[in-house]
């Protein structure tokens, strides 16, 4: 079920909103959150299926796990193991399964050898968001930076709300574990969040799909029809999509989350305005780069030993983050891109001189880098990804084809143009908080047009089925 789905605005959503205040003030807390986890389950199992008793499976394996760490403090790492080995397993055969043997059968073919039977496996729906959610509570009730939830239905619902289920904010459980016994509802809560959420649906259904057609019609493009404006078209249409498209879900999570009291924490800041990629990623997908950070750099060694050693860690980490977005050799390479480059900055010392005197070539060279970085990031495979890029630097002029003709019109260009703009000045631009969160004819004036203009307006573009699902849906 997608949040910009008919079936999300204008049934499931009301309906949860309903039974929840209903249940609030008559049965309390643990009434409440039994309905939210039931409305969450049913909000996956729309989207995934039988797959939901993949999530509710696991979920109780690790809940069990947590107490019995708690409990049997000797044989801990035993009960941590065990943990890692089912949230990987699953992660690693339901999302890489397939990878793993079409490669094996290449190879196979190649030598002149039968390939391996194989039946293709369905990818479950936010696998690797709940998955990280459910290792960091696991390795945070290990380290004793938290105790274990006694409460099953608390705990399910740490794992399962349906605001951030399927992709993210990855919500790290010291963060939420007492809003999940106690929190505090306000018509402001309900106010603030859902002026969040339609400034999130604002953002996904006019720019990122707007965005969205243009770099769909040219990355699908033969690349020798690609000339160096319609390369560059597409790069920057699919940099301004992915930010608007995953930052819009990030602000819809954040703002559902708040109309039943949650606060999360912020997803992005301007990543387009980072000085270095060392900034961007202090920017972008701020909880997964904390995860990285937290559970694998920071017990790797992080940057305490020799300086090799920090670069070995830096590659690692961001590896295994390229491959966390999903099975194929792009990613992979997009990791180990964005890897490379936090590496020179560190030895160069770009980064420092960047952050201090430099701002104003740091800027324009980091998106730049960040720019060619989507293009491997969204190429289906790595000739694609070269042809494309080549495309960029090797100067040729050509025809705009009549697909691409069809999606230029003017309602996309005018909200690319919004998307150019924000992005060349994302240094400049005030955050939520300035806009919203502090009392102010500013934020008065622009909640009354989200809701009487804006909103509607979305909504229509909504009952039209014309948008296109989440980008990180798929990861």
């Amino acid at each position: 079920m997608l949040f910009t789905s008919p079936l999300f605005l204008f049934i499931f959503l009301p309906a949860a909103i309903l039974v929840y205040y209903s249940l609030k003030p008559l049965a309390g807390n643990r009434a409440a959150n039994t309905a939210l986890l039931l409305f969450s389950y049913l909000f996956y199992l729309f989207g995934a299926g039988p797959f939901t008793l993949i999530l509710l499976g696991s979920t109780a394996g690790d809940y069990l796990l947590g107490l019995l760490i708690q409990r049997y403090r000797s044989s801990d790492k035993v009960w941590v193991a065990l943990s890692l080995v089912m949230n990987i397993g699953l992660l690693a055969f339901f999302k890489y399964a397939n990878f793993f043997v079409a490669e094996v059968n290449a190879w196979m073919t190649v030598m002149g050898h039968s390939t391996m039977p194989w039946t293709s496996v369905a990818l479950p729906v936010g696998i690797s968001f709940f998955t990280f959610q459910k290792i960091s509570y696991i390795v945070d009730v290990y380290r004793r930076h938290t105790r274990p939830l006694a409460n099953f239905i608390d705990f399910a619902l740490y794992v399962a709300m349906f605001p951030q289920l399927v992709a993210g904010p990855i919500v790290r459980f010291k963060d939420i574990w007492d809003q999940l016994r106690l929190r505090t509802e306000s018509w402001e809560n309900v106010y603030a969040g859902a002026l969040r959420f339609c400034w999130g649906l604002a953002k996904k259904v006019l720019i990122a799909d707007a965005c969205g057609q243009v770099a769909d019609v040219v990355f699908g493009m033969n690349t020798a029809a690609l000339d160096t404006k319609t390369a560059w078209l597409g790069a920057l249409a699919y940099t301004w999509q992915i930010y608007y498209d995953f930052s819009a879900y990030s602000d819809m999570a954040i703002g559902l989350a708040r109309i039943f009291g949650f606060h999360l924490l912020e997803n992005f800041n301007r990543p387009y305005a980072a000085v270095s990629i060392t900034d961007f990623w202090h920017r972008w997908h701020i909880s997964l780069s904390r995860w990285f950070r937290d559970y694998l750099y920071i017990p790797l060694g992080g940057n305490r030993r020799a300086s090799w050693r920090t670069y070995i860690n830096l590659l690692a980490v961001f590896t295994l983050c390229g491959l966390w977005h999903g099975a194929n050799w792009t990613f992979v390479c997009w990791g180990l891109y964005h890897g490379f480059f936090l590496i020179v900055e560190r030895a160069s010392g770009f980064r420092q001189a960047a952050a201090d005197k430099w701002r104003w070539l740091g800027r324009p060279l980091t998106f730049l880098v960040v720019v060619f970085g989507w293009v491997l990031f969204r190429a289906d495979s790595l000739p694609h990804a070269a042809e494309f890029a080549q495309a960029m630097v090797m100067p040729l002029e050509m025809p705009l084809t009549f697909e691409l003709y069809s999606v230029l019109h003017y309602r996309n260009i005018a909200f690319m143009a919004l998307a150019a703009v924000t992005t060349l000045g994302a240094a400049f631009l005030p955050q939520w908080h300035q806009l919203f969160q502090r009392p102010s004819a500013w934020r008065t004036a622009l909640g009354f047009l989200l809701i009487t203009m804006v909103l509607p307006y979305c909504a229509a573009f909504v009952m039209a089925g014309s948008g296109n699902p989440f980008i990180y849906y798929r990861f």
